[in-house]
């Protein structure tokens, strides 16, 4: 069975359950009142008629005397202490009370019988008869009416709780639509996706806000993320397998050499190790480089902490100077701590400053200030610089600056900008060709 069919059979199963409850309880409560009502009635009547019998002279006789109090839809009845009838005087139409049962009482008694179908109320009270001896007065009444207007009510609960489940069935129709329309949704989309191998997002209208709304954006945000992990797949594939072709057949070039000649003559022995060497430490590199850029950011691991920024710049310079034997000027006008992930930072920097190296001969120079509540970072060097087109397209992978150099893959700069994102930093760059570039960097300040 359908979930629609489901949510609808079990809410209007509920609301007649539900509402023949309600209509059950309104009549044999209104049944209880009204009867308690007409039994009250009926004692109070029976009251009555004892008070006039005791104030009547003794000389009246006894049938003359209750006749004047008999109801026209009951009956009087006068039981002695051995059980006999004395009096029994029943109004029109209500002869069939004298057959019925009778018993002596001293005790008074109120109660509803049913005779023949109809109920009676029924009340005995204790009375000093002619003799003085003690009597059982006892007053019948027929409630027919009653009964006949019960017997409405039951007939009109019973319509109005037929006519309420037109519109409950609607409305649960309806109600039933509202929840299943975005999960059809929801399972149309992904046939789609299974059937086409495409990546399709349920369309939202962000309204409502509830759990179904919520499960239509965690769908698509699922596919934002898958679709990002599968392109992100493809292009792995696809750069290295153009990137990592070059280096591959410089080293096979170089093994085929050495496996004819290099034995022979030493210096193209030489070569080709260095060759060889320095093409797997590229190699290296370049596919640290695509793995990091293949993972998406928000699954880096990143160890956000207080870092204090001018002996982490230092150790860099350190680092950097006795690697390249560059020398690094630093220049920092306020000491501060920034909160960031210390590796990331690192490799941030030393992608920048690897730029520099590589365009640039003349030393570089690494300034440290505030700037509200971030630390500015810049690294500058008087190289070859870069044009406005250039400068546009610079963080693109795999493009290079200079195309006459063979040395890096193009990977570097876009690979900052993601590490950038990641630590909460921003990056950019200001360059003028002929006369250098300046890379600025602005990481938050620690609170």
């Amino acid at each position: 069975m359908k979930l629609g069919n489901k949510i609808q059979l079990y809410t209007t199963g509920l609301f007649i359950i539900l509402l023949l409850l309600i209509a059950g309880g309104i009549y044999f409560s209104f049944s209880k009142i009204v009867y308690n009502s007409d039994l009250d009635q009926t004692r109070q009547e029976a009251e009555r008629i004892v008070t006039g019998i005791n104030e009547q002279s003794s000389e009246v006789p006894s049938a003359d005397l209750l006749r004047a109090y008999v109801p026209a839809n009951g009956m009087i009845r006068i039981v002695l202490e051995d059980g006999s009838s004395d009096v029994s005087l029943t109004g029109g139409g209500q002869s069939y009370l004298i057959q019925q049962d009778y018993q002596f009482t001293r005790s008074e008694n109120a109660d509803i019988h049913t005779i023949e179908g109809i109920p009676h109320s029924f009340v005995s009270l204790p009375v000093v008869w002619g003799d003085g001896q003690v009597a059982s007065f006892q007053l019948t009444q027929s409630l027919r009416t009653t009964k006949t207007n019960m017997d409405i009510l039951r007939i009109v609960l019973v319509l109005v709780s037929i006519l309420a489940v037109v519109p409950l069935f609607l409305s649960t129709r309806l109600l039933s639509q509202l929840i299943t329309n975005p999960i059809r949704s929801l399972i149309q989309t992904m046939q789609q996706i299974r059937e086409s191998g495409q990546f399709k997002q349920i369309p939202t209208q962000g309204k409502s806000k509830d759990e179904l709304d919520q499960m239509a954006d965690t769908f698509n945000k699922m596919i934002i993320q898958l679709q990002a992990n599968y392109e992100a797949q493809e292009q792995f594939v696809s750069n290295a397998s153009h990137e990592l072709k070059t280096p591959l057949t410089i080293i096979e070039s170089y093994a085929s050499m050495l496996k004819r000649r290099g034995m022979v003559e030493k210096e193209l022995f030489d070569e080709s190790v260095e060759a060889i060497h320095g093409e797997a430490k590229q190699m290296r590199n370049l596919t640290q480089q695509l793995l990091l850029l293949a993972k998406q950011e928000e699954h880096w691991d990143l160890d956000i902490r207080e870092v204090p920024l001018l002996p982490f710049i230092q150790s860099i310079s350190t680092s950097f100077e006795n690697a390249y034997q560059r020398k690094v000027y630093i220049q920092v006008e306020e000491e501060v701590r920034v909160q960031t992930d210390e590796q990331k930072l690192k490799q941030l920097l030393y992608i920048f400053m690897d730029n520099a190296r590589k365009y640039s001969t003349d030393p570089l120079v690494i300034s440290v200030d505030r700037k509200g509540n971030q630390s500015k970072i810049e690294i500058s060097d008087e190289g070859i610089g870069m044009n406005e087109d250039q400068l546009e397209r610079v963080f693109e992978r795999f493009y290079q600056v200079d195309q006459s150099r063979t040395e890096g893959y193009g990977l570097g700069l876009s690979l900052a900008k993601a590490l950038a994102r990641a630590i909460g930093a921003e990056v950019s760059l200001v360059s003028q060709e002929g006369k250098g570039t300046t890379a600025t960097i602005l990481v938050p300040l620690s609170q």
